[in-house]
C-alpha cells in the first residue's frame, strides 16, 4: 500500500507542476527565424536523439547476455524521464537567469513558459527559441546514459533512476549554464567548449569513476563482450548522430557546421585507424571491439574543439586521444576499479584530451598562437569541473543509496539485472 501511495503522489506531484505553469505564448513574431537554419537544426537534434538509442547497443553489446537488456533500457529510458524533466526544470536550471554565473534560475523558464517559437537573441539569432531547448534538451537525455556504462551489471534500475535525475539538476545544469550561458562563470573565463567535450563527456566520465568506485566490484568481471554486432551498430548510429551533436552545435547551417562536420569525421577515423595499429604493435589482434571503441574516443575528443580547429589538427587530437585512452583502459583494467565498460578512460580521459588540446590549438586563441590566457583558464577549469563532479557525483549516489538502495543483491546479480530488474531475458 505505502509503494502505490508513493507512485500515486509522484504522479500527482508531477500533475501539480505541470497545471502550475503560466500560459504559454507560442505564436509570436516569427520573421527573424532563418530557414536554412531551422531546418538543419531540427535534423540535427534528430541526429543528436538518435545517439542514446545508439549508445543503448553499443553498450548492451559490450556486456554479458544475462544484463543486456538491462543495460540498453539504461539508456533508452533516458529520453522519457530527462524529457519531462528538462521542460519542468532543467532548461531553467541551464539557461534560465544566471546566479552567480554558476547556475540558472528555475523559475526563468518554469515548464518552458517563455519558451517560444520566436528567437532568443542570447542564445541562438536566427533558430525559434523552443528549438534551442530542444536541440540542448538531447545532450541533457545522453549524458547520465553514459554514466551507465561504469556500473553496468549491478545497480538497481529504480536507484538509477532516481541518481538520473540528481545528477541531471545538481551536476550536469550548473556545468551547462557555466559553460554555455551567455553570464556563465567558466565562458566569461573564455572556455572554449564547442559542443560539449566538458559539459558531458567529462562530467560523464568522471561520475562514471565515482560511480564505480562507490558500487564497488561485480561478483564477477566478465570481460567478454555479448555481441559485437550490437557494438558495431551502436558505434555506427553514434557516429551518424555525432554529426549532429557536433555541427549542429553552430546553431546553423553555416561554415562552422562545416568545419565542425569535417573534423568530427576526421578525427574519429584517425583514431579508429590509430587505435587498432597501436593494438597490434603492442601485439594484440585489430579487433571489431578495438575499433569501435577507437572511433567513439576519437568522437569524444574532437567535441569541445570541433569547432575552433583546422582540419589537419582535428587528425592530431584523434590520434594523440587514441594513445592516450588505449594505454589509460589498460591501466584501467589493472586496477581496483571496476569500470566496467570503460567510460572513465574513455569518455572522461578522451573529454580532458579534447579540452587540453582545445586551449592549445584553438584558432588565434590557443597556446600555440602565443596566447597563454585560454590555456590557463582551461586547466584551472579542468581541476574545478573534476573535483565538482568527482565529489558532488559521490554525494548524489550516497543520496541515491539512503533513499532507495542502489546495488542489487547478490543473488539478482547473479541471475542478471534483466531478470531481476525487469523479468526479461535474452533467448538463447
Amino acid at each position: 500500500m505505502g509503494k502505490k501511495m508513493n507512485f500515486y503522489g509522484l504522479i500527482l506531484l508531477v500533475l501539480i507542476a505541470l497545471l502550475l505553469g503560466t500560459e504559454y505564448q507560442f505564436i509570436e513574431n516569427t520573421s527573424e527565424i532563418d530557414k536554412g537554419d531551422t531546418a538543419w537544426m531540427i535534423v540535427a537534434s534528430a541526429f543528436v536523439l538518435l545517439m542514446t538509442p545508439g549508445l543503448a547497443f553499443f553498450y548492451g553489446g559490450m556486456v554479458s547476455k544475462k544484463s543486456i537488456i538491462s543495460t540498453m533500457l539504461q539508456s533508452f529510458v533516458a529520453l522519457g524521464v530527462i524529457s519531462v524533466l528538462w521542460v519542468v526544470v532543467g532548461f531553467s536550471l541551464a539557461f534560465g537567469e544566471s546566479m552567480y554565473g554558476i547556475i540558472g534560475d528555475p523559475r526563468t523558464y518554469f515548464n518552458f513558459n517563455g519558451v517560444s517559437v520566436s528567437p532568443n537573441a542570447d542564445f541562438s539569432e536566427t533558430i525559434p527559441f523552443l528549438l534551442f531547448a530542444l536541440f540542448q534538451l538531447k545532450f541533457a537525455i545522453i549524458t547520465p546514459a553514459l554514466i551507465t556504462g561504469s556500473f553496468a551489471e549491478r545497480i538497481r534500475f529504480r536507484s538509477y533512476i532516481l541518481f538520473m535525475v540528481l545528477f541531471s539538476l545538481f551536476i550536469y545544469a550548473p556545468l551547462a549554464h557555466m559553460t554555455w550561458h551567455p553570464d556563465g562563470l567558466l565562458r566569461n573565463w573564455g572556455v572554449l567548449d564547442f559542443a560539449g567535450g566538458t559539459v558531458v563527456h567529462m562530467s560523464a566520465g568522471i561520475a562514471a569513476l565515482a560511480g564505480a568506485i562507490y558500487l564497488g566490484k561485480r561478483r564477477e568481471r566478465i570481460e567478454k563482450p555479448a555481441n559485437i554486432p550490437f557494438v558495431i551498430l551502436g558505434t555506427g548510429l553514434l557516429w551518424f548522430g555525432w554529426f549532429g551533436f557536433n555541427a549542429g552545435s553552430a546553431l546553423g547551417a553555416n561554415a562552422d557546421a562545416v568545419i565542425a562536420f569535417a573534423n568530427t569525421n576526421l578525427a574519429s577515423a584517425t583514431s579508429m585507424i590509430a587505435w587498432i595499429f597501436l593494438d597490434r604493435f603492442q601485439n594484440r589482434k585489430m579487433s571489431a571491439l578495438g575499433a569501435c571503441i577507437g572511433a567513439i574516443v576519437g568522437l569524444v575528443a574532437i567535441t569541445p574543439a570541433a569547432g575552433f580547429v583546422t582540419i589537419g589538427q582535428s587528425i592530431f587530437i584523434g590520434f594523440v586521444a587514441a594513445v592516450v585512452s588505449n594505454f589509460a583502459i589498460r591501466f584501467h583494467k589493472k586496477s581496483e576499479v571496476d569500470d566496467t565498460l570503460d567510460v572513465f578512460p574513455s569518455h572522461g580521459v578522451g573529454g580532458i584530451v579534447g579540452m587540453l588540446l582545445t586551449g592549445i590549438l584553438a584558432k588565434d586563441v590557443g597556446l600555440i598562437y602565443g596566447e597563454t590566457q585560454t590555456f590557463v583558464y582551461h586547466c584551472i577549469a579542468l581541476v574545478l569541473v573534476s573535483v565538482f563532479t568527482f565529489f558532488g557525483s559521490l554525494g548524489l549516489y550516497k543520496l541515491t543509496d539512503v533513499l532507495v538502495s542502489i546495488r542489487v543483491r547478490e543473488d539478482q546479480e547473479e541471475r542478471g539485472l534483466d531478470a531481476s530488474q525487469h523479468g526479461e531475458f535474452v533467448e538463447a
